[in-house]
Parts: structure tokens; sequence; C-alpha cells
């Protein structure tokens, strides 16, 4: 047997990444954040990507993508998958009665192509069951509910508003 880094070293890896500094970065570094706010609701919002298009208000509906983590970074669902890079965005209401406040919060003012990632505290979470967005899948579904008593990370891309 050979050790990992033999091997990835007889095959050029190491060296590159070590002869080219910002590609060792570019692997291994979060996105930028444009700008933080924390709103009075406890939401605390970084903008990664300012959109260019139409900004999101209340009552309109919205196509996004987003990926949810529980607050110690362990994933919870997604609507982008992790391996082949498919989406399947989810239209949502911007009103109070169909998806979680904290989300309507860190919706509203994006622009199209926008991205946010979002710190939900539980009280503007998950507050009802019926609240979206909620997987349709058995699995998520059971593990985004299972954990609606702690905060909930929300990386946020607006594609549309409809």
């Amino acid at each position: 047997m050979f050790p990992r880094r033999r091997v990835l070293h007889s095959f050029g890896f190491i060296p590159i990444l070590l002869n080219n500094p910002p590609l060792a970065e570019a692997l291994v570094t979060e996105p930028e954040v444009i700008r933080t706010e924390k709103l009075d609701s406890g939401v605390r919002i970084q903008d990664i990507i300012d959109g260019e298009g139409r900004e999101a208000c209340e009552g309109d509906l919205v196509e996004v993508n987003y990926v949810c983590r529980r607050a110690n970074g362990y994933f919870v669902h997604s609507t982008v998958d992790q391996f082949s890079g498919e989406s399947s965005p989810v239209i949502l209401p911007l009103n109070e009665k169909e998806i979680i406040k904290g989300l309507k919060e860190v919706i509203m003012g994006m622009k199209v192509g926008g991205k946010r990632r979002a710190l939900i505290p539980p009280a503007v979470g998950y507050v009802n069951k019926n609240l979206g967005p909620i997987p349709d899948e058995f699995g998520p579904r059971r593990s985004l509910l299972s954990h609606v008593k702690e905060p909930l990370i929300f990386e946020v891309q607006l594609l549309k508003v409809l």
C-alpha cells in the first residue's frame, strides 16, 4: 500500500497546489461577503452576490434555490443536488402565512441573481409546520422538522420574481 500523499504527489497534485497559491486558496476559501446586516427580528444576513434584476417585495412570488444547514454546519436540505449540481428551484410567496418569517425577511430586498447567507433564529423560523419551504421527501422533512428549535442557516439565490 502506498500512502495517499505519495500517490497524489506522483500524479502531480501536490506540486500544482504548492506552486500555485491562488489556486490552493480558491479551493478552500469561502465566498467574499459584500455586507452584513442584523435585523430587529434577530436574523443575520450576509450578502454574497448583489443581483442586477428586479427586486423582491412583499406579496411577490419568487423562484429560489436554497441550501439549509443547522447552525453547526450539518446539512438539512437543499434544492441543488450536491453531486450533480442539478437544481429543483422552489416557488415561494413572500407572505408570512406560507413562508417562515425569517426567510421572507432574507429574500425581500434581494435582486434577481443575488445570493445571501442568513442565520435564522427559531423565533422567526418554523414556528408552524405548515410554513415553507418544507421538503417533499420524508427524510429531509423529518430532519428539518426535528431541528426547528435551533437556528438554521439558509443560503438563498433569487432566480426570478414572478
